[in-house]
């Protein structure tokens, strides 16, 4: 299991992009499609009270949705969490 959670859905650009970065950032994320399971989904509402994807996790941080991890990749927040983990 990763410490890098997305949720999302394979429809969604935004999470195609999300997965996209942290791609390049070379790190391995657990991608959890919230629309071939049910479960996902409940779980994703109890941890954020959010529907909306993506939804990225960093080990305990949520970091949001795809704006917020661009925000925090342009600010090197990102890469400091990163390697934190």
């Amino acid at each position: 299991m990763s410490a890098i959670k997305i949720y999302g859905n394979d429809m969604c650009a935004y999470c195609g992009a999300a997965r996209m970065l942290l791609t390049k950032k070379g790190v391995s994320f657990e991608d959890i499609l919230i629309n071939k399971d049910p479960d996902a989904l409940a779980e994703l509402r109890s941890k954020t009270e959010r529907t909306s994807v993506p939804q990225v996790f960093i080990g305990d941080v949520h970091v949001g949705g795809f704006d917020d991890l661009c925000e925090l990749d342009k600010s090197g927040e990102l890469d400091k969490l990163l390697a934190a983990l």
